[in-house]
């Protein structure tokens, strides 16, 4: 058995959990910051018990829920990897430090045109992960910030033929796929979304060590996009 064939499901929670401002930002994957930026104006469901925001999960997952499910004219309402991922975007490299991955990531990323400031870009990615890290677990991390540099949401994707051991992830497995996501600073629905399909299609432990069997960046994309 490689890690690879380790099940990838979420920390169970029940709907009558309640959870701290930590917790909210990790389930939904977003810095502490953007969740108590909402939860000061009201944008999400919250209530204080003194002087800490606290939240119920039930709450939390309707109001995900009405924020990807609403506009469903929008082009953006479901996700579509071939729209956000190209050959150019897939690399395979050989490192062991998160931070090298992270920075050669970003470059490819930032040669898309849809990134107009690669080093705002760059530094926000590092920013991101110094504040938490963002493996999910099974060998997998999914970097992600939106900008306003950004004009609209692009994808990349490394595989590294090394263990990335320093990510810090509570599983303890060393990252081996990093999936990098930029977006615009009005695509949180969207963005929201995409991370919750990257998660959702890496938990089939046969996709993750196809993978990391692939040698070239169609098979990658062609994986990905089928």
């Amino acid at each position: 058995m490689t890690f690879a064939d380790i099940p990838c499901d979420p920390v169970f929670m029940t709907d009558d959990d309640i959870l701290t401002l930590e917790e909210v930002a990790k389930y939904l994957r977003v810095s502490e910051r953007t969740v108590y930026d909402y939860a000061q104006k009201g944008e999400i469901p919250a209530g204080k018990i003194r002087t800490a925001w606290r939240f119920k999960k039930s709450e939390i997952d309707k109001w995900v829920n009405e924020k990807l499910t609403s506009n469903t004219s929008d082009r953006h309402n479901s996700v579509q990897p071939q729209s956000i991922l190209s050959l150019q975007r897939i690399l395979f490299f050989d490192y062991q430090r998160k931070q090298e991955a992270l920075l050669v990531l970003a470059e490819n990323l930032a040669a898309a045109p849809q990134i107009k400031n690669r080093q705002e870009l760059a530094a926000e990615i590092l920013k991101r992960e110094e504040l938490m890290s963002t493996a999910i677990g099974c060998g997998i991390a999914i970097p992600h910030v939106r900008l306003s540099s950004v004009t609209d949401l692009v994808v990349s994707v490394g595989i590294s033929s090394s263990e990335i051991a320093d990510f810090n992830h509570l599983d303890n497995e060393p990252v081996r796929m990093v999936f990098m996501i930029a977006a615009a600073q009005n695509q949180h629905a969207y963005y929201l979304q995409t991370l919750s399909w990257f998660s959702t299609r890496l938990k089939d432990p046969n996709l993750r060590n196809r993978l990391l069997s692939a040698h070239t960046q169609q098979e990658i994309y062609d994986l990905l996009t089928a």
